[in-house]
């Protein structure tokens, strides 16, 4: 069974996705799926919204859209997260997202 569908999925103007993040890394990177989310390293803090500007950051730069075209919808003060990102569709998320390392919790 494919767990994509529970971590992306594509919606009119875009793709919803589920994220798991871990701030305070030391340096931001996908590192694949953990449970029912992608899995997010962050190396900012989780101090005064830091670590949410990486994550919009990162997603944005990864998926090649403006910054204003990733919103998180659900979870800013928390590691379980729900963003949608405006401009790409869920089979490029996933494909720009993929780990590039052998390093990570499971492979996508």
């Amino acid at each position: 069974m494919d767990p994509l569908p529970a971590i992306v999925r594509n919606t009119e103007g875009g793709a919803l996705l589920t994220v798991h993040v871990q701030p305070n890394a030391s340096r931001t990177e996908c590192v694949g799926v953990h449970g029912d989310a992608m899995k997010i390293r962050l190396a900012s803090r989780p101090v005064d919204g830091a670590a949410n500007d990486e994550l919009i950051r990162f997603i944005a730069d990864q998926c090649a859209v403006p910054r204003a075209n990733v919103r998180i919808d659900a979870g800013a003060g928390a590691r379980r997260k729900r963003l949608s990102i405006k401009g790409v569709t869920a089979e490029i998320l996933i494909t720009r997202l993929r780990p590039r390392s052998g390093k990570g919790t499971e492979k996508i």
